[in-house]
């Protein structure tokens, strides 16, 4: 699956959708964001079952803002309409993959679950 850019008005459908969103936010004048590119092109035609989803920071300024992006390339990743993962940075290959599983891995109602009862505590 080739990866879908995102805008402000498809940016919250595409989340609540899908069971697993990868959003790359980037930039065309960024050379990490260039060099990540094929890296996650290539992620994303291993993984058909999860949407890879881009948004240029220059044309979205205010979807990059709502998301507090300070850095890029920063890769989010959703799960169920949830973000459970958030990081700026070029990620090599392996470590895409790693967080790919893992994100396919996590149960989110459970990590809600544990979360809450460390707020409580």
């Amino acid at each position: 699956m080739a990866t879908t850019d995102l805008t402000a008005e498809t940016f919250e459908t595409t989340i609540s959708s899908n069971e697993i969103v990868l959003v790359d936010f980037w930039a065309s004048w960024c050379g990490p964001c260039r060099q990540f590119a094929p890296v996650y092109e290539t992620a994303s035609a291993e993984n058909t079952d999860i949407v890879f989803a881009k948004i240029d920071t220059e044309a979205e300024q205010s979807l990059a803002a709502a998301a507090n992006i300070t850095s890029i390339p920063t890769l989010m990743a959703f799960k169920d309409g949830n973000l459970v993962f958030a990081q700026p940075g070029a990620l090599p290959a392996p470590a895409l993959a790693e967080l790919i599983e893992a994100v396919r891995a996590l149960d989110v109602e459970k990590a809600k679950a544990e979360a809450a009862a460390q707020a409580d505590a």
